[in-house]
């Protein structure tokens, strides 16, 4: 019998690969790129440890060529969705009851697996499936997703060591159960980690999914099942449900099982499933626990004591990595009027040196947006600030989507700090700057605070530390996430949680153990050493 008590040690982040010409990490990423360009795979469901195939066939094509197909894969039916669920039902029990370090070994060489064995297959279908360049995906597929398993590991240590007070005559613990049914999880395109997050953070703390990936990331999601499965991830305990949202939520939302959603996606998707599950309640066994990471609309507010190169940095990198696609991305900006010459200047300067095109040129720092749809809507953006009297675009302005879904990073000007480009997530490659005058920095703050619906990213540029103080309480609920002279994205698992409130979710802190508490349903167990034999107490007797 193993009586160990393990208590995991807090791990360091995995270190980034540099991809330099010439080495052989690069070499190796491009042999494993060629292979997958060249190489159309077949894209099963996996439920109950099973590979199902529907015959109802999709494909994944590459966003930055997209008439290279990469692979078909098959679709749910409400018969697959059935199946999933009652698969997930099935092995809730001996999963539960599994020791948790048992659990945690899986995810530890998950992450072993990813960082050893397949960090160049999963970055390699990250980069052609998703359109991220090298770097994009060296930090997302492979080190933030190793970080995810490795960390969360030793925060479930800390959750499972914290216990209460006990007194000589009795002994007190706390049971950290899983949820009581299955948990569905909904996953992004835009980050392979948290689709693999999503599902491992719930996993470990003893649930079972039915995992719903977007469409617009299903190589990288197929590779990262396998890659589970390898690690020892037993049969029916995250079952991979490739499919049509609508269906698979019709079946899901509507079994009296369901015991939480884990969800990263658009606002709007997510209100939706929240009605459903409010309209379904007295159907269910539990209440569902509801976990989202929305939308943003990021912000970079700069002082007058910015120092400016770091400013005009932080905008285009914050701004155009990953064409502006997280939902971190610096997407509206507040710059003073007596900096801003110098600002444009710079910025300008950037712009014209950001190469974009395929994902295998190294030199390329902007790929394609994902999709025709996310295409056609930033481009109504675009255009609609073109037909405005109140902006002026300074900078890119076009789209091609004739082989690729390629946008230009784009900067409008503004008069209106309400102009619909600084208020609405647009989820592209689009910077919007209103600038102010130097006086009015309070008052900039808290239009800045009441402009849009999102709360999840922010930060201050300022060299002045009384400033940076002053913005940080006046934006305390305008981002869940606040940087003080950075961009605001690049959250790292361990070192900043991540989350948002307001219309950008329920900040549950993603890369902390906070997350990992909305996946268990504690119990307290009191047990009495010496129970009483008389009901009356001593004060009552004579």
């Amino acid at each position: 019998m193993n009586n160990s008590i393990y208590n995991f040690r807090e791990p360091v982040n995995e270190p980034i690969l540099d991809y330099l010409q010439g080495s052989e990490e690069r070499r190796l990423l491009m042999k494993e790129i060629e292979w997958q360009k060249n190489e159309q795979i077949e894209i099963p469901l996996i439920i109950d440890g099973k590979e199902i195939k529907t015959g109802k066939l999709g494909k994944v094509v590459m966003p930055h060529n997209h008439k290279h197909v990469l692979a078909t894969y098959h679709q749910a039916t409400e018969k697959e969705v059935n199946m999933a669920i009652e698969a997930a039902l099935k092995a809730r029990e001996a999963w539960m009851n599994m020791a948790w370090e048992e659990r945690a070994s899986i995810m530890l060489k998950a992450a072993e697996l990813i960082s050893k064995k397949y960090r160049y297959v999963l970055n390699a279908a990250t980069m052609l499936g998703q359109s991220k360049n090298i770097f994009q995906a060296e930090i997302d597929a492979a080190c933030e997703m190793i970080d995810f398993l490795r960390f969360n590991v030793y925060f479930a240590s800390l959750i499972y060591k914290e216990q209460p007070l006990s007194e000589s005559h009795n002994l007190n613990r706390i049971e950290y159960r899983p949820l009581e049914g299955f948990v569905y999880t909904i996953t992004p395109f835009n980050f392979t980690a948290i689709a693999g997050n999503l599902n491992t953070s719930v996993a470990l703390m003893g649930n079972t999914t039915v995992w719903k990936p977007a469409t617009t990331s299903l190589l990288s999601n197929y590779y990262l099942m396998k890659i589970f499965e390898e690690a020892g991830m037993p049969a029916g305990v995250i079952n991979f449900v490739p499919g049509s949202g609508a269906l698979i939520s019709n079946v899901v939302l509507y079994h009296k099982e369901l015991a939480g959603i884990h969800f990263t996606g658009s606002n709007n998707t997510f209100n939706h499933l929240w009605k459903q599950v409010a309209n379904n309640l007295p159907n269910y066994r539990s209440y569902p626990k509801l976990i989202g990471e929305t939308g943003g609309k990021d912000f970079i507010f700069a002082h007058s004591s910015a120092r400016q190169l770091e400013l005009a940095t932080a905008i285009i990198r914050g701004a155009y990595e990953y064409q502006g696609q997280k939902c971190s991305a610096a997407s509206r900006a507040y710059i003073p009027v007596s900096i801003w010459n110098n600002i444009q200047s710079l910025l300008l300067n950037m712009i014209s040196r950001v190469k974009m095109g395929d994902v295998v040129d190294p030199e390329n720092f902007v790929n394609a947006v994902i999709d025709k749809n996310s295409f056609d809507n930033i481009m109504s953006y675009i255009e609609r600030a073109k037909n405005s009297p109140e902006a002026e675009i300074i900078a890119g302005g076009k789209g091609d989507a004739s082989l690729g879904y390629f946008v230009e990073p784009t900067i409008i000007v503004t008069s209106n700090p309400h102009f619909l480009t600084m208020e609405e997530e647009i989820f592209g490659p689009v910077m919007t700057i209103f600038l102010y005058e130097d006086d009015k920095f309070d008052e900039t703050l808290k239009i800045c605070d009441e402009t849009s619906p999102y709360a999840l990213t922010g930060s201050i540029f300022s060299h002045d530390k009384y400033a940076l103080i002053t913005a940080c309480r006046a934006l305390r609920y305008a981002a869940g996430n606040f940087y003080y002279n950075d961009k605001p994205s690049g959250a790292v698992v361990g070192q900043q949680p991540f989350g948002g409130a307001r219309a950008s979710g329920t900040n549950d802190k993603a890369g902390s153990q906070l997350n990992l508490l909305r996946w268990v349903s504690p119990r307290t167990v009191k047990e009495t050493l010496i129970p009483a034999t008389d009901f009356l107490y001593p004060y009552m007797t004579k």
